[in-house]
C-alpha cells in the first residue's frame, strides 16, 4: 500500500516537473532551418548587422576566386543636370536602407557608394539573386554536357521525386517556374510554404527541399501557370550539384568565379540535412563581385572570348518565357526581364543585379529594406534604376577602345 503511495506521489511530482516552463538555458535550441526561416521576421537592426555575415552565421561552402582580377577602372562620375548626385544617392539609400549602389557602363564605375557601415571588401547576402545565378549554373552545365537537355524531366536526375507531383515536370519548367506544383511565397505569412520550407526535421539524409515537395500536390497543368516558388531553385541547385557531382559554390568557382576574375571569395549556405547548396538562396559576395556578375551576363556569358553558357539557354534565359502581374515585365530563366530588353537578378530585402544591354549598363544595389517586398519598395528601386538609365542617356560612357 506505502509503496502504491509512493509511485503516485513520484508520478505527480515528474508530471507537475514536466508541465513547467523551461529555463531559458533549457530551451529546445533551433535547428538550423528553423533558424533560417526566421530570417524573414529578423527586427530591422538584426537584418543591416547580419545580412553581411550569414556565411558566418550559417554553415557554408567557400567559391574561391582567382589570382587573376576582373578590373573595374574608374569611369566619368556620373551627373544628373540640376541636381546634387551625392546627395540624391545617400538620400535614396538612407530611406530604404541600402548597403551598396555600384553602376557600371561599358565595364567602368560611374557611381559607387557604401551605407550602413558596409565596404568594399565585406559580402552581403543576396536571398534570390542565388536564383539567377543557378539558373546560369545550369546554362554552363548544359553547355558542358553534364546536363542532355532542357526538355529532359526532373524525375531522371532526382529520383526521389518519380512518385510526386515532379516526377514529369521538365527542367526548362522549373526555370521558368511553370510547374503547376501548389505553392505559396508569401514572406509575411509564417504558415506560408516559404517560411515552412526548412522547418521540419531531416528525413533519410535528403535535402529539407525534397522532403517537403515530395508532398505538394499539383494546382495547374505543368507549363500552364506562373508562380513564385523558392523551393523550386532549391531543387535546380540539387539537379546542377548531382549533374556536376560538385556543390554549388565548387562549380561556381570553377565556372565564373575564378576564369571571369571575380575579386573575392563568395560563399554559399548548406541545407543542413545533406550538406547541398540551396539553389534559391544563400549567397554572399561583394558588391563589386555582383557587378562583375552582371557584367559577366552583359558579355554574353564569355570567358576570354570565349562563350561559356549553351547557346540555347542565353536565347531564353533573358527573354520572357512566361507573363508576370506587371505588363512590362516578364520572366525568363530565373531572371526578370523588361519590354526594353534589360533583365535582372533580384532579391528579397532590396538585393538586385540589373543588366541593360542598349546602353551597356549594369547596376548592383545590396540592402536591408524594412519589408521583404512592397510595391511602394518596388516602385521606388524602378524609379532609381530608370533616373540612372536618363542620367547615362545624357552622358554616356565612351565606349572602350
Amino acid at each position: 500500500m506505502r509503496s502504491n503511495l509512493c509511485t503516485r506521489l513520484l508520478v505527480a511530482a515528474l508530471c507537475l516537473i514536466a508541465a513547467l516552463p523551461l529555463a531559458a538555458s533549457e530551451q529546445p535550441v533551433p535547428t538550423i532551418g528553423q533558424q533560417r526561416e526566421a530570417v524573414l521576421f529578423w527586427p530591422q537592426a538584426q537584418r543591416e548587422a547580419q545580412f553581411r555575415k550569414m556565411y558566418e552565421r550559417f554553415p557554408s561552402d567557400r567559391a574561391a576566386h582567382g589570382t587573376q582580377v576582373h578590373a573595374l577602372p574608374q569611369g566619368r562620375p556620373l551627373a544628373m543636370p540640376g541636381k546634387d548626385v551625392s546627395a540624391w544617392l545617400a538620400g535614396y539609400m538612407d530611406d530604404h536602407h541600402l548597403a551598396g549602389v555600384m553602376v557600371l557602363q561599358h565595364g567602368r564605375v560611374r557611381l559607387q557608394h557604401y551605407a550602413l557601415g558596409f565596404g568594399p571588401t565585406q559580402r552581403w547576402e543576396s536571398f534570390s539573386v542565388a536564383k539567377s545565378v543557378t539558373s546560369t549554373l545550369l546554362g554552363i552545365a548544359l553547355q558542358q554536357g553534364y546536363i542532355r537537355s532542357m526538355d529532359d524531366t526532373l524525375g531522371s536526375y532526382i529520383p526521389e521525386l518519380r512518385d510526386s507531383a515532379y516526377a514529369e515536370v521538365t527542367v526548362q519548367q522549373l526555370l521558368t517556374m511553370t510547374s503547376g506544383v501548389y505553392w505559396n511565397e508569401d514572406y509575411a505569412d509564417a504558415n506560408s510554404d516559404v517560411a515552412q520550407m526548412y522547418r521540419g526535421a531531416c528525413v533519410g539524409g535528403r535535402a529539407h527541399i525534397l522532403t517537403y515537395l515530395a508532398k505538394q500536390p499539383r494546382q495547374w497543368p505543368a507549363g500552364t501557370h506562373f508562380n513564385y516558388n523558392t523551393a523550386e531553385t532549391d531543387l535546380l541547385g540539387i539537379l546542377v550539384q548531382r549533374a556536376t557531382h560538385r556543390s554549388l559554390a565548387a562549380y561556381l568557382s570553377q565556372a565564373i568565379w575564378k576564369p571571369y576574375g571575380m575579386a573575392a571569395d563568395a560563399y554559399w549556405i548548406k541545407d543542413e540535412c545533406d550538406g547541398s547548396d540551396t539553389g534559391g538562396s544563400g549567397l554572399s559576395a561583394t558588391l563589386g563581385d555582383y557587378a562583375r556578375l552582371g557584367q559577366f551576363m552583359l558579355d554574353g556569358g564569355r570567358v576570354d572570348g570565349k562563350p561559356v553558357i549553351a547557346a540555347a539557354w542565353l536565347k531564353g534565359a533573358v527573354r520572357r518565357q512566361t507573363a508576370v502581374d506587371e505588363p512590362e515585365r516578364g520572366y525568363g530563366y530565373l531572371w526578370w526581364t523588361d519590354t526594353d530588353g534589360s533583365y535582372a537578378a533580384i532579391g528579397i530585402f532590396g538585393q538586385m543585379v540589373y543588366v541593360d544591354p542598349a546602353r551597356q549598363l549594369v547596376i548592383a544595389q545590396v540592402g536591408a529594406w524594412p519589408q521583404a517586398t512592397s510595391p511602394a519598395l518596388v516602385a521606388a528601386r524602378r524609379a532609381f534604376v530608370a533616373a540612372v538609365k536618363r542620367a547615362v542617356d545624357v552622358e554616356p560612357e565612351p565606349r572602350a577602345h
